[in-house]
């Protein structure tokens, strides 16, 4: 389901702007889609048509993203197994401080060779309102804040949904615009689209080397684009919007930990508006990689802010729950798991039309 295929359902149904806009707000903070304002009950201001059809619309906007199961890590953040409409999989994690990271795909294309979700390819594109409830989900556990599309898949494949689930957060779902960031390996159209937006998000750059031959190995089908060229077409987007770039380096044990790399960043970032997260590889099963010992990772990290370049270490949460980054993926429901019932799935065909 798309955010426009359900603007629409609503106007069929009555609403006008004010109505559609009540609904969404109610529905992106996890609220009844009835609540009014200060509790006026929905016949003072959504018409008849859209107050008869609102109990299907909740079963069909809750099939949306069911929670299938919990997994708490020891720092407050919980991995959530979510169960789309259709019966796949993909996972979210509530972080502390009132974020969430929310996947955008179930699979992804661009393989990393240090990341997880991607080894069984891309199995599809989720729906901008499937990326949307996932928040909504989250909201319905605790309070939500900060949403970050750092989750299963590559945002930038899923560009247009993506974008359309940022807008209506950004609006209806209250979220401050530096505090939705899209986190991409790099795609040309990012560039050009995301300062034409009304809703802004600030941008996560996956850098992990500044080495082009060696990021081509580590993310084997991301974009052919430069270290030096991403740099600066981050930096004209971060002197548009005015958020900072953060530049993602997965730290790995011997490939991109070096004091050459180090002086690379320096090379790319001086000057440049710019936060560089240094994020201790997360081990996944099946390869080789290590993270670096935590004293050389403090020593990168203390280094780089002597020379200026504003650093810190990212300990991925939920590492002891595999809710790291890197860690996602489409997993199975556990047996042990008992499932709520599943809700009829109702098509929007079905429901009543405007009166």
């Amino acid at each position: 389901m798309l955010v426009h295929d359900l603007r629409s359902l609503l106007r069929g149904l009555g609403a006008r702007p004010c109505h559609e806009d009540r609904v969404l707000r109610a529905w992106t903070h996890a609220r009844p889609l009835a609540d009014g304002p200060r509790h006026k009950p929905a016949e003072h201001f959504l018409p008849l048509a859209l107050r008869d059809a609102l109990p299907a619309l909740t079963a069909r906007l809750d099939e949306l993203a069911r929670l299938r199961s919990i997994h708490p890590g020891a720092d407050g953040s919980e991995r959530l197994l979510v169960e789309l409409a259709d019966g796949q999989t993909v996972e979210s994690v509530l972080l502390p401080r009132d974020g969430v990271c929310v996947s955008t795909q179930v699979g992804c294309a661009v393989a990393c060779r240090f990341c997880m979700t991607g080894r069984s390819g891309l199995l599809r594109q989720l729906g901008s309102a499937e990326i949307v409830a996932q928040v909504v989900l989250a909201r319905s556990r605790r309070p939500v804040r900060r949403v970050v599309f750092m989750g299963m898949g590559e945002p930038a494949h899923n560009l247009d949904n993506v974008l359309e689930a940022i807008d209506l957060l950004g609006t209806a779902g209250g979220i401050g615009h530096k505090n939705l960031v899209f986190s991409t390996v790099g795609d040309p159209r990012i560039f050009e689209r995301l300062p034409q937006r009304t809703v802004k998000p600030a941008l996560a750059l996956s850098l992990h080397t500044t080495d082009p031959e060696l990021r081509a190995h580590l993310l084997p089908r991301a974009p052919r684009i430069d270290p030096a060229e991403l740099v600066e077409l981050g930096e004209r987007y971060a002197r548009t919007v005015g958020h900072p770039i953060q530049y993602q380096w997965t730290l790995l044990a011997g490939v991109n930990d070096s004091d050459a790399e180090m002086d690379g960043i320096v090379r790319l970032l001086t000057g440049k508006y710019a936060m560089m997260n240094l994020i201790p590889y997360n081990p996944i099963e099946g390869d080789d990689f290590r993270r670096p010992d935590p004293e050389r990772v403090t020593a990168l990290a203390e280094g780089l802010n002597r020379r200026r370049i504003l650093t810190r270490v990212r300990n991925s949460a939920g590492q002891d729950v595999d809710g790291g980054c890197g860690q996602l993926r489409a997993r199975t429901q556990p047996e042990s798991v008992k499932r709520p019932p599943h809700p009829r799935n109702i098509p929007i065909a079905s429901l009543p039309a405007s009166r």
